[in-house]
């Protein structure tokens, strides 16, 4: 049976149309960052769960899924701005921040940035760590190649996703064609090309983004919850070894037998282990 997913809701945000969904009745906030290439339905699974604790706000990041897609680049640091503005727009002065992969990052150069926006973080499999990254990805850095790599197709959505995770059952038809379908959006291509050009290249991880992230995350002093597979193909788990030894408040949590996201191929305890952590009352 296909996923019904909330209702699709649009803010504009410093003249951006950002596609949303806001799900739950409660006082306190938790924004969910999803990662490269994705789009909020990569939540499906979680949105409910959380949403019985907490008001999710869940973004499609500026230049992915139904979001706009601006024609110039767009550095992390931009992102960034814009989810800080995202949450001026809502009025929302402060919350949890979930991210994944590159939302990750985002989250992270959010709390170095907008240290008051940010109560707790959640890390999955997080972006901004280290230099080593998947090839696929250094490869789309390269002319040509790249444009190859992300046309749109059917199998290049299951190709992408695949590597992403370490159970491909998982990725059901629907999910696939779903999308393929946002990939095929006009300026989707465009835009993940010129994200990966700027974040990767051939070495990996540029040091501009990454080294501003790892080099100040002693100063970040809310509470941190680091959630990784162990199968990781997209960035290695030892990333998550260095953000739990520089991360000054962290707790660490691994997942057996899962890939680049865990929030996807092991929903049900992604969701215990976050709202545990999230109501502790250790909150900061």
């Amino acid at each position: 049976m296909k996923e019904k997913f909330p209702e699709d809701r649009y803010i504009q945000v410093k003249g951006l149309n950002i596609r949303y969904w806001q799900i739950g009745q409660s006082d306190s906030p938790l924004i969910l960052i999803h990662g490269l290439g994705a789009s909020a339905e990569i939540w499906m699974h979680n949105i409910e769960s959380l949403s019985r604790h907490y008001t999710v706000y869940v973004p499609d990041v500026v230049g992915f899924g139904r979001s706009e897609k601006p024609p110039g680049p767009f550095s992390p640091s931009d992102l960034t701005r814009v989810i800080g503005d995202f949450m001026d727009e809502l009025g929302i002065e402060r919350a949890h921040l979930v991210g994944q992969s590159l939302g990750g990052g985002i989250a992270l150069q959010t709390a170095l940035q907008f240290p008051d926006k940010v109560d707790k973080l959640v890390l999955v499999g997080s972006a901004g760590l280290g230099r080593e990254v998947i090839y696929s990805l250094r490869l789309m850095s390269l002319p040509g190649i790249g444009e190859l790599l992300s046309r749109p197709s059917r199998i290049g959505v299951k190709i992408f996703f695949s590597l992403a995770v370490n159970n491909k059952e998982v990725l059901t038809e629907d999910f696939l064609e779903t999308y393929y379908e946002l990939f095929k959006l006009p300026g989707a291509q465009q835009f993940l090309l010129k994200t990966v050009r700027g974040i990767v290249g051939m070495r990996g991880g540029k040091d501009d983004i990454t080294l501003p992230i790892m080099t100040n995350l002693h100063k970040i002093t809310q509470p941190a919850l680091i959630l990784w597979g162990k199968q990781d193909r997209v960035l290695p788990v030892r990333h998550a070894a260095f953000a739990h030894e520089k991360l000054p408040d962290s707790e660490l949590h691994l997942f057996d037998s899962c890939g680049h996201m865990v929030n996807l191929e092991r929903p049900q305890e992604f969701n215990r282990i976050v709202l545990e952590f999230l109501s502790d009352s250790k909150a900061s």
